[in-house]
């Protein structure tokens, strides 16, 4: 059949169906799946149809068209009007190897018959024989009967065999293609990772090279120019994939967001503003959130510094934040996340990909499908009294999703003007990330003997002060407090904790350890153990972890500052001497601690 989409013209003996022409919309895998896809499609489109395809898929037609141009003008049409996939595209009927929908129809040419659907069915040939004339470039003409096809259909499909066609005529045809066939093909090329250039129909280097590398893959000489052929060939491949995915495009309305989305992956769960939450279909393990929100620079970046405490953007990955919008990429041993969000006309609207870690090559071209099909629609965005508010139901949501938690967070406190830090040391090694005041450090050094570490931060900080050592033996029954963030997930500042020193040495009469009689909770690990004037005594130790001995509660052991002072210095920080004599009042101390106890939080 002559159409920019063949270049040899197959002409059915029977004139009636010389023109016709046909939409291809989608491909599935089996037949069961493509008489459910028809059954459902047939409600909206009357003149639907289903050919088995060459490839051993099972195509979704719409048509007949009278011709070519016919097809093209209606797929152009159905389009703009976003009736049908952004890749659909004119089928060349030489891919069709037999009609099954309608059932009993044969809309396509005699000779063409349903598949049968019985397990030991052997197929039959047509009552008959069907006759495919096929006119060459060279006005040659060769009579080819198909009486035998199918048969053929026992062994696996083989493609059909290119017509012969010159590098000349494949220029000819090339040239005679839409601007939005030509893109098309860019599109195809894009999605199977060959072509990262503008979308314009402009067939440039980048487009030539493309096609060059795809004709490599496929066996063919690399000309960069598509034979007629071949652009079917890659079209259908590409159609079969993103059907696979269920690729189909998405008018959020209330969110004002157009998108094409995997909805052979997902599917829509509920709103929570500001997001739109997908589920994953079927075991697919794969989710997407909508994001839509008025607001303007400030509200980006609260949306991106909130982003970063989900749970479903693992704190490894690479970020980046400008005035008008942001990317997050989140990464760890179970899944990935993509986020991207832009700021315009007052609203800030994008999404988020989140799927299993091992789907990673799969999900890139659903990424790329959604980066180049997302528009921000309309001039409105998802209404915040829609479904659950955000800021209303559990503290650790957002939107409706978890928040990430650390593995533990404890305290420690500030040694130099750098920023040091010093905690306990035990379960920092098992840290995939340390931060302090989530912010990412480094372990300095650890000292095993004593269960101390020294963290750095990767930034400098600027500590509103550094804690002072105390020089003195303090006594046993002396008045002491611990300053620790007893608990870090509901308070941002330290608990101050008072009790008395019981002993100068641990539990099995260690030198270096002191007893405290004051109760502290796993917040409190790390924490400074202060004197009356706000001098550091000593470091908070983890309870000991004996199953056969049960500890009084308000018994904390600590290590002592005069075994400390020597290994910092040893390492190259340099404690502070304190030099207050006076008691400080409750609120004093506070204040005081307040300046350099901190929270380190340990995170997989």
């Amino acid at each position: 059949m002559a159409s920019a989409f063949g270049l040899a013209a197959v002409v059915w003996a029977q004139v009636a169906h010389a023109e016709q022409a046909w939409v291809q919309i989608e491909a599935q895998p089996t037949l069961e799946q493509a008489e459910e896809r028809l059954r459902t499609l047939s409600a909206t489109f009357p003149n639907i149809a289903g050919f088995a395809l060459t490839g051993g898929w099972y195509g979704v037609q719409l048509g007949p068209y009278d011709s070519p141009e016919a097809a093209r003008s209606a797929l152009l049409d159905m389009r703009r009007a976003r009736q049908i996939p952004g890749d659909s595209y004119v089928a060349d009927p030489a891919t069709f190897r037999s009609q099954f929908w309608p059932v009993g129809a044969n809309l396509a040419a005699p000779g063409l018959s349903a598949p049968d659907r019985s397990a030991d069915a052997t197929p039959t040939p047509p009552s008959e024989p069907a006759q495919i004339i096929v006119i060459s470039p060279d006005d040659t003409t060769r009579v080819t009967d198909t009486t035998a096809a199918p048969q053929m259909a026992q062994a696996t499909p083989e493609p059909a065999p290119e017509p012969v066609e010159t590098l000349a005529e494949s220029r000819r045809l090339e040239a005679a293609l839409s601007r939005e066939e030509r893109m098309e093909i860019q599109r195809a090329l894009q999605w199977l990772g060959l072509y990262d250039s503008g979308i314009d129909g402009a067939f440039g280097r980048g487009t030539r090279g493309s096609i060059s590398v795809w004709q490599e893959t496929q066996g063919f000489d690399p000309t960069g120019v598509l034979s007629s052929a071949q652009q079917a060939q890659l079209l259908q491949t590409v159609a079969a994939e993103r059907e696979s995915l269920g690729i189909t495009p998405v008018d959020e309305v209330k969110a004002g967001i157009a998108i094409d989305l995997p909805l052979g992956l997902v599917e829509f769960d509920h709103y929570d503003p500001p997001f739109v939450h997908y589920r994953d279909k079927n075991g697919s393990g794969v989710r997407v959130i909508l994001i839509s929100q008025p607001g303007d620079q400030n509200t980006l970046f609260g949306l991106y510094d909130a982003m970063q405490t989900l749970e479903i953007v693992p704190p490894n990955g690479p970020r980046e934040r400008n005035k008008s919008g942001f990317s997050l990429v989140g990464e760890d041993a179970r899944i990935h996340s993509v986020t991207e969000v832009k700021l315009s006309k007052g609203m800030v609207k994008g999404f988020t990909l989140v799927y299993p870690a091992d789907e990673g090559a799969r999900m890139l071209r659903v990424l790329d499908a959604m980066k180049s099909s997302f528009r921000a629609v309309g001039d409105s965005a998802l209404d915040p009294t829609l479904g659950q508010p955000m800021g209303v139901g559990r503290a650790d949501l957002i939107g409706g999703l978890d928040v990430r938690h650390p593995e533990f967070a404890r305290s420690g406190f500030f040694i130099d003007a750098e920023g040091a830090v010093l905690t306990a040391a035990a379960g920092l090694g098992q840290c995939g990330k340390v931060t302090i005041e989530g912010l990412p450090a480094t372990v300095a050094f650890t000292d095993a003997d004593l269960g101390v570490a020294v963290l750095k931060p990767e930034d400098k900080l600027a500590p509103a002060s550094v804690a002072a050592f105390e020089t003195e033996t303090i006594v046993r029954g002396a008045p002491i407090v611990v300053a620790g963030f007893s608990y870090p997930e509901a308070l941002s500042a330290p608990v101050l904790t008072f009790g008395t020193l019981s002993d100068l040495t641990g539990l099995a009469g260690e030198a270096q350890r002191a007893r405290l009689a004051v109760p502290t909770l796993a917040g409190d690990v790390g924490a400074p153990v202060l004197d009356a004037t706000g001098a550091v005594l000593g470091v908070v130790l983890p309870r000991a972890d004996d199953a056969t001995r049960l500890l009084p509660a308000e018994m904390t052991v600590a290590v002592q500052t005069q075994a400390l002072v020597p290994v910092l210095a040893e390492n190259g920080f340099a404690p502070v001497a304190a030099d207050m004599q006076t008691h400080l009042a409750p609120e004093d101390l506070s204040a005081l601690a307040g300046g350099f106890t901190v929270q380190i939080e340990c995170w997989k």
